[in-house]
């Protein structure tokens, strides 16, 4: 459970890190586990790359109906222009998503155990719903950058409710390509919302023109068991890994039921 300061440093920055939230057992488990399922998984059932740069590009049908699955995503440096791997298939995959939380058991487990929706409560939610959840690699070498976004722009509620937590598998930092945040940055409006598109796939629709501010972005430089919760409208950023070592991570959205969720929004679950 947070205490009151935590609560007000949240609400004031719209992040908040807490440390040795995870214990070692709980990030070896989930690791392994990922692990297995990798091993367990034909890469030639599917090519579908995950890059937050182009993500209208990447929204094909295997990325857009796996909201009630557990589906597998590629870096887009891991497989060359002609369909090739550059490197094995444990070091291939960016990210796991998005209902290990709720269809696998070790999963299922753990993060029952964490109790985050009470944290969601604590943060102003009515009735915490765990959407979705993402196992992210961010593999050494060629772990992907994820641009400047704000999280409500994919999981949209009326009023905006999304809160992501962000859990360190193992130590995040510079070079490894570490979580930076726009301190403060939850107050500003939304800049986009990713949708359905009524002539098929998907689309941004631009809701704020503005440019972001020129604010320096802070490092959230961490150790591995540490949770970092971020506010729905908070801008943040991740570099590519340029890195020999990955920079795993297990994070999970929650939205307010109470909320409307837009019917057009992307991710779509029946979990």
């Amino acid at each position: 459970m947070l205490s009151q300061s935590q609560i007000s440093s949240f609400n004031k920055d719209g992040y908040l890190v807490v440390e040795n939230f995870l214990g070692q057992g709980e990030r070896e488990n989930l690791m392994n586990r990922a692990k297995e399922m990798i091993d367990d998984f034909d890469p030639s059932s599917s090519h579908s790359i995950f890059t937050t740069n182009e993500q209208e590009r990447a929204s094909d049908e295997y990325f857009l109906k796996s909201g009630d699955k557990i589906r597998f995503f590629f870096e887009e440096k891991a497989i060359d222009s002609d369909g090739n791997f550059t490197v094995p298939k444990q070091k291939s995959i960016n990210k796991i998503g998005h209902a290990q939380h709720a269809l696998d058991p070790i999963y299922k487990s753990i993060i029952n155990g964490l109790n985050i929706p009470a944290m969601g409560r604590q943060l102003g939610m009515k009735k915490p719903r765990k959407l979705q959840s993402m196992h992210i690699f961010k593999q050494p070498n060629i772990g992907g950058e994820v641009g400047l976004h704000q999280d409500s722009t994919f999981l949209y509620t009326t009023p905006m409710s999304c809160i992501g937590f962000w859990m360190a598998l193992e130590d995040a930092n510079i070079e490894n390509g570490c979580l930076q945040a726009m301190t403060g940055g939850h107050t500003l409006p939304l800049k986009k919302r990713f949708k359905l598109a009524q002539t098929g796939g998907t689309e941004f629709e631009i809701l704020d023109e503005s440019p972001w501010p020129d604010n320096e972005l802070d490092l959230l430089e961490v150790k591995a068991g540490t949770l970092v919760i971020l506010h729905g409208q908070l801008p943040h950023y991740s570099a590519e890994n340029t890195s020999n070592k990955s920079r795993q991570a297990f994070s999970i959205h929650l939205v307010d039921d109470n909320c409307h969720y837009a019917e057009d929004n992307w991710l779509q679950s029946k979990i």
